[in-house]
């Protein structure tokens, strides 16, 4: 018999919910019962309960359905990596393992990013969720999240989302950078961006694992996010800058130090500080700029070694 190329990858990270597993799958079955080449793979991160078990099961009898074990708990970034290293399909499709995140919608998800675009992003208009633990949170963090990298998506939350090959093979994800995927796919892909309103449902099983502490490591991965957004081709502007300013804060102490000398009032403590502190401040001047520069050398000799990735669209979309 004939074996198809796989075309699409359906990846779902999973933690805990040994509950949803089979309806999900089966709802996935469904959603793709007239996709020719699929396939379906879950990973499990670490899962304390029967969800590997009961996953394992069911990619026993359906060799569309591959399983992913993760050695412990690493979290869903690192999950949905180790999904898209695995994935076979020139399209990729994420999504939760909670339910909450329609399966119904991937034909539309595929058909959309069918239309020339390199990355779909679910919007999620009927969240489903609770008002202020979970929904105000995500409306402030989009906000700061579109401010700071200027791509103009509204949930950046939303799990479903579809994706080409090659916008995945320019990025790599780490810390909780999930979240931050469009961003990052504009920043280090130059990809072009779309969103699609999708089906949110109430959740069925168990409990959110998301808490008030994922608000601290948003924070941390922003600023991470505009490091590559504003410096990732640019890394001499950053060191330059703050050698700029030690430069100047190590001149006005010299400066000073010199004044006090002249005026008379130089005591032993001020000898010793002010002109130290200046000397120390400019030496560090020097070292930030010795570093922006081996910056730049290294990021030259890198592309010109390997060939230098260029962006797949230069146009974006609201």
């Amino acid at each position: 018999m004939q074996q198809h190329r796989t075309t699409l990858s359906v990846i779902v990270p999973l933690y805990d919910e040994e509950q949803s597993v089979c309806v999900l799958v089966d709802e996935i079955r469904s959603a793709l019962r007239d996709h020719p080449a699929w396939e379906l793979l879950l990973i499990d991160d670490g899962s304390r309960d029967r969800t590997a078990e009961i996953a394992a099961r069911i990619s026993a009898v359906d060799p569309r359905v591959r399983l992913l074990r993760m050695a412990r708990n690493y979290g869903q970034t690192k999950a949905m990596q180790a999904g898209f290293d695995a994935a076979r399909g020139d399209v990729v499709v994420s999504l939760d393992g909670d339910l909450q995140n329609d399966p119904a919608e991937i034909p539309r998800m595929v058909a959309r990013l069918d239309e020339g675009y390199d990355l779909v992003a679910g919007y999620r208009r009927d969240r489903q969720d609770d008002f202020l633990t979970r929904r105000v949170p995500s409306w402030v963090a989009n906000v700061l999240i579109r401010m700071v990298t200027r791509v103009p998506i509204r949930d950046n939350g939303c799990s479903l989302k579809a994706y080409r090959r090659s916008a995945l093979e320019r990025m790599h994800l780490y810390s909780d950078l999930h979240r931050f995927l469009p961003a990052l796919a504009a920043a280090t892909a130059g990809a072009r961006i779309a969103e699609l309103e999708v089906n949110h449902r109430p959740r069925r099983f168990g409990t959110s694992k998301y808490g008030a502490s994922r608000i601290l490591k948003i924070l941390a991965d922003l600023l991470t996010i505009t490091m590559i957004s504003w410096f990732r081709d640019r890394p001499f502007l950053l060191f330059g800058a703050s050698a700029f300013v030690c430069t100047v804060m190590g001149a006005l102490f010299v400066v000073r130090s010199l004044a006090l000398a002249t005026s008379g009032s130089f005591d032993a403590a001020r000898a010793w500080v002010y002109p130290a502190t200046g000397l120390l401040l400019l030496l560090l001047a020097c070292f930030l700029a010795m570093v922006g520069l081996l910056a730049e050398v290294a990021l030259r000799t890198t592309r010109e070694g390997d060939g230098e990735l260029l962006p797949l669209w230069t146009e974006r979309t609201p």
